[in-house]
C-alpha cells in the first residue's frame, strides 16, 4: 500500500513538474535562419532570439509522430502551419517589431517563444 502510494506521488510530482515547473533550454544566439526540432513534447530550441525589422526563417523539424506535434500555432501573427513528419516545414518573416511571440501546438503541449530585440 505504502508502495502505491509513493508511485503515485512520484507520478503527481512528474506532472507539476512537466507542466508548470518545467523551463526550456536558454535562448539560442541571434540567427537569421533558425532549425527546430520538434521532439518528446518540446522544442528544442524552444526560445529564439531575432533581431526587430530584420527577416529570418524558422525550419521546423517534426520528429515525433503524436499528433500533438502535427501542427504549429502562432496566434499574435494568425498564423498556423501543419507540420509533416520527418520532414522540414519553413515558416519565413519579413520583420518583426520588438516583443515576445509565443508559439505552441494546438493543444499547447509544446511551447516556444520567439524573442524580437
Amino acid at each position: 500500500m505504502i508502495i502505491v502510494n509513493l508511485i503515485g506521488l512520484c507520478l503527481i510530482g512528474l506532472i507539476i513538474w512537466w507542466f508548470w515547473l518545467y523551463k526550456p533550454k536558454a535562448a539560442t544566439p541571434v540567427f537569421d535562419d533558425v532549425v527546430i526540432e520538434v521532439k518528446d513534447g518540446v522544442y528544442s530550441p524552444a526560445i529564439i532570439q531575432v533581431m526587430a525589422n530584420r527577416p529570418f526563417v524558422l525550419r521546423f523539424n517534426r520528429v515525433d509522430a503524436t499528433p500533438c506535434a502535427e501542427s504549429v500555432l502562432i496566434p499574435a501573427l494568425n498564423i498556423s502551419e501543419q507540420l509533416l513528419l520527418n520532414q522540414v516545414t519553413q515558416i519565413s518573416f519579413d520583420g518583426l517589431a520588438k516583443g515576445e511571440y509565443s508559439f505552441h501546438c494546438q493543444m499547447m503541449m509544446y511551447q516556444g517563444v520567439i524573442k524580437v530585440i
